[in-house]
Order: C-alpha cells, then sequence, then structure tokens
C-alpha cells in the first residue's frame, strides 16, 4: 500500500537528489524536444557505436508536456521509495542499467534512434519494486496490487497500438517490456544478495 508521506514534496525532493536531478534533466528533455530541433547526439546510439552517453540520453527527451508530466509523476512515486530506502547510488545504479537495457530493446525492435522517454526505466522500477518487496517484504517497497494491475494492463493495451492510433503519437512498446523485464531480473538479483548477506 503506498503510504502517505506527511512531508511537502519540497522536502521529499531535497531529500531525494537524484529523483528531482532526474526530474530536472526530463523537464529540459521535454523542453529540447518539444521546441527546438533536437540535435542526433541525444538520440540513442549502441555503447559500441556512439559515446557512452548516447546509450541513455534517450530517456530524458520528453515530446509533450503530458508525456513529461506522467514520467515525473511515476518517477514521484516510484524512484523516491528507492532513493529514501537504499540511497542515491544504488537508484542510480538501477537506473543506468534500466535506462540502457531499455533503450536497447526499443532500438532493437525498431530500428529507430528517435525515440524518448522514461516510461522504461519507469516499468523496470516498478517491477524491481515489486519483486524486491515481496521477496525482502521491504515495507517501504509495497505496491497495491491495482497499481500493478494498472501499469501492466497500460503496457497491455499500448502494445494493440490502439493508444498510438488515438494519441497520434508512437509509443516505445519495447522499451517498456525490456525495462520491466530488465527491474524484474535486478529485483530476483538484489533479493538474492540480501537473503545470502543474512
Amino acid at each position: 500500500m503506498i503510504q502517505p508521506d506527511s512531508r511537502s514534496l519540497a522536502e521529499q525532493l531535497r531529500a531525494s537528489p537524484l529523483v528531482a536531478l532526474l526530474i530536472a534533466a526530463s523537464l529540459l528533455g521535454y523542453i529540447v524536444a518539444s521546441h527546438m530541433q533536437p540535435p542526433s547526439q541525444l538520440f540513442f546510439l549502441p555503447p559500441d557505436r556512439g559515446a557512452w552517453w548516447q546509450s541513455l540520453s534517450p530517456i530524458f527527451l520528453h515530446f509533450g508536456f503530458a508525456h513529461f508530466a506522467f514520467n515525473a509523476l511515476w518517477l514521484l512515486i516510484l524512484a523516491l521509495r528507492i532513493e529514501s530506502y537504499s540511497g542515491a547510488l544504488h537508484l542510480l545504479l538501477l537506473v543506468v542499467v534500466m535506462a540502457l537495457l531499455s533503450n536497447t530493446a526499443q532500438y532493437a525492435w525498431s530500428g529507430s534512434r528517435a525515440f524518448g522517454g522514461m516510461s522504461g526505466v519507469i516499468y523496470g522500477l516498478l517491477g524491481y519494486l515489486y519483486v524486491r518487496g515481496r521477496l525482502n517484504a521491504i515495507a517501504a517497497y509495497q505496491l497495491p496490487n491495482q497499481l500493478i494491475g494498472f501499469m501492466v494492463g497500460w503496457m497491455l493495451l499500448c502494445m494493440t497500438g490502439l493508444p498510438t492510433l488515438l494519441l497520434g503519437s508512437g509509443i516505445a512498446n519495447a522499451a517498456h517490456a525490456g525495462g520491466l523485464l530488465s527491474g524484474v531480473a535486478l529485483g530476483l538479483l538484489f533479493a538474492v544478495a540480501s537473503q545470502l548477506r543474512r
């Protein structure tokens, strides 16, 4: 269950600087992608073909304010939990790995470098919280079944192509699936490591 936090949003973000930085970078990515011509250096390239950051930079590009706001909201719901409980370095490791794997999945599926959004990482965080919350019984990581059902249902609906038809914009379905699978795998890895340390 998601417990309400008595602190203000500003206080929560001050206590979680990485989440604040991810949201700020996503806002900048929205401004660049929606109001300027994004330079090709911000689009995806595999690690062996471009600068290392080109494997990660697409997560910050957002094509429309609703796209940015939706992902920022999920960062507040999901990433704040991880940074508050496990620290900024742990969250940073997760975000980097999930970004690399979800971006690579989208590129491999579509063949296009021009995609963006934090959604692959969001789905990764969702999978990670679900698995670790269950296997390690971490109260801070517990998520309502309705939230899990909504997110997985939305991902499956997007795969039908109906939201793309209605919204008139592409959805990075492979990034969503790749992110979710990477989050589940990382959740299993860290859950087993945590149990072995006991």
